[in-house]
């Protein structure tokens, strides 16, 4: 398939950005196994053991090796970034960052994955992360791990306030209920990337969605946050800032600030990914906390902007790609496969703490046993929403923090005074 022009120009722009910076494939002259490398996020190890699983399974086919890549997502993207533009024919297996992947498939950075492989690693996918793993409503990598929000709250308090959580709740429930108690709200308001993932959720929710358009032209995307959504959203933040329901240290409170301060005496309500929980478990055993406090814990699906709209979770993970300069794509779609097999997502969640985007990996009782709660995370990510989808979401993402930060100043003026900066910041009359 012939690429788009605009493609070819962002490909030969990032060449020439970046240098010569080619290295050469291994390939093997011996007749042995094919070497593949995988370039992992950090992890707790489960992915060098995968590796070493499905080398060993591949009867000699090929063996996996892997190769670490930076800590935090935006070195990550960076780095991946860099070695796909200059051509690397290592970059057998990527775990990719879902928010990025559109920025490395539009210039023809990613191969694109045969249909039988997606056929058959994607017949029990979850609706979030299958979306996740696509640009432009085609599969461009594979979903391996998942990730979501979920609503934690303390029983107590639920019950105190009245809110009946067999059913679903809305924002407005949870504020007034941690107002009326005298409690906290667990939410992230440091600048960062997880104000990206709440601001776009909360749109999500109200039935809006940040770009629009063409989202591959900096012309072309249409930003939705200037909107009837984007108000809603505002309200929320502001309010919970304004009136202080996020606690003393909100300007600076990320996911791990959140949980510590929900398993406190003031914490009530919590949106966060689930490896609050087992945190919580083992501060729980060594005695930080009370054991009660652990009994008051339970959760539910997100909340809900609207009382009669179905909420929009956001969805987080990773997937692998292989990239269009390896030397070796039908091994590496071969240890794909294997990668994440159901089984091994499964292990996988078991042993690293990160949800699988398989259904079927939820049936194992090992996983049920580990996460009490991972019938809500299937749920959750069957309605989950990708952050916007678009090779300017660096531009997007960082206008977005910077400019719905600190939360006691988003008013009614935020979405439309963000939608012009980061328009401005696309146009290229404004730097981030």
């Amino acid at each position: 398939m012939t690429a788009k022009p605009h493609r070819r120009a962002l490909r030969s722009v990032a060449v020439a950005a970046i240098g010569a910076f080619v290295l050469a494939g291994c390939a093997s002259d011996d007749g042995g196994p094919v070497e593949l490398t995988w370039y992992i996020n950090p992890d707790n190890g489960g992915q060098t053991a995968l590796a070493e699983q499905c080398s060993d399974a591949s009867n000699g086919a090929y063996n996996i090796s892997t190769s670490l890549l930076p800590r935090d997502a935006a070195s990550q993207r960076e780095q991946l970034a860099r070695r796909l533009a200059a051509g690397d024919k290592t970059m057998d297996i990527m775990s990719l960052d879902p928010p990025f992947v559109p920025e490395l498939a539009e210039p023809g950075f990613l191969a694109t994955p045969p249909a039988d492989v997606i056929e058959r690693t994607t017949k029990d996918t979850l609706e979030g992360p299958a979306l996740a793993a696509q640009w432009e409503g085609e599969y461009v990598t594979v979903p391996f791990f998942a990730n979501t929000q979920v609503l934690f709250y303390r029983k107590s308090v639920a019950e105190a306030a009245g809110l009946d959580m067999s059913q679903p709740v809305t924002w407005q429930q949870i504020m007034d209920a941690a107002e009326t108690q005298d409690k906290y709200l667990g939410v992230h308001g440091i600048q960062g990337e997880s104000m990206t993932v709440w601001v776009n959720g909360l749109i999500e929710s109200a039935g809006g969605s940040i770009v629009q358009g063409d989202a591959a032209s900096a012309e072309g995307i249409q930003l939705g946050l200037d909107s009837e959504a984007g108000d809603k959203a505002a309200a929320i933040i502001g309010n919970i800032g304004d009136k202080g329901l996020g606690g003393p240290g909100i300007s600076s409170q990320d996911e791990s600030a959140a949980g510590v301060q929900f398993r406190g005496d003031k914490g009530s309500f919590m949106v966060n990914w689930p490896f609050v929980y087992p945190a919580a478990v083992a501060a729980a055993e060594e005695g930080s906390i009370d054991q009660s406090v652990i009994d008051d814990i339970a959760w539910t699906t997100w909340p809900r902007v609207d009382a009669d709209t179905e909420t929009a979770p956001p969805v987080g993970g990773i997937n692998l790609g292989v990239g269009s300069d390896s030397q070796h794509q039908e091994e590496a779609w071969d240890a794909i496969e294997c990668i994440v097999s159901p089984e091994n997502q499964s292990s996988y969640m078991v042993s690293d703490g990160n949800p699988a985007s398989s259904s079927v990996a939820y049936d194992d009782p090992e996983v049920q046993e580990a996460f009490p709660m991972s019938e809500t995370i299937r749920e959750s990510l069957d309605i989950a929403v990708p952050r916007p989808q678009t090779p300017y979401y660096n531009e997007v993402s960082t206008g977005i923090q910077q400019t719905w930060t600190p939360i006691y100043d988003v008013n009614e003026n935020t979405p439309k005074e963000s939608a012009e900066f980061i328009t401005s910041v696309l146009n290229g009359e404004a730097m981030l």
